[in-house]
């Protein structure tokens, strides 16, 4: 988690929302990805599905068994069903995403037995340090907007 959490800082450095993300395949990071909505004027640019498609690449497969998804914040919907598409087995998140989280905050995808696939969630791991990325991020905003 530490590692997305340096991607959510590359993320802060570059002015995007401050998310990171890292995926994981025995033992080893395979892709990291950090948002990057503005930079390359795409909504889908987000950490998490960046570091999919790394991972797909990376393991030259669309199915991502054995692996491990690191997230700063909870996922939005997007995200989470590309998780599902993808067969990440396993996601761990930070702080949640009161507006966009897919995971209870908003909604929650992965509340139902889905058809074909079924993620282990871990949720909260050092959230303080996420949520405190993504509060500086939009309070230096704020201020900026005056």
């Amino acid at each position: 988690m530490i590692e997305a959490l340096k991607e959510a800082w590359r993320a802060y450095q570059y002015e995007e929302v401050p998310v990171g993300a890292v995926l994981v395949h025995g033992g080893r990071i395979i892709a990291r990805g950090y948002n990057q909505v503005e930079m390359l004027k795409d909504a889908t640019a987000h950490a998490e599905m960046l570091c999919i498609t790394v991972g797909e690449a990376a393991l030259e497969n669309w199915r991502l068994a054995d692996t491990t998804l690191y997230c700063t914040i909870e996922p939005c919907s997007m995200c989470a069903g590309a998780m599902l598409l993808s067969r990440v087995p396993r996601l761990v998140w930070g702080a949640p995403d009161l507006r966009h989280g897919a995971n209870g905050s908003w909604i929650d995808i992965f509340a139902s037995k889905h058809p074909t696939h079924e993620i282990d969630v871990k949720k909260g791991v050092l959230l303080e340090e996420a949520a405190f990325l993504m509060r500086e991020f939009f309070q230096k905003r704020r201020i900026e907007k005056g």
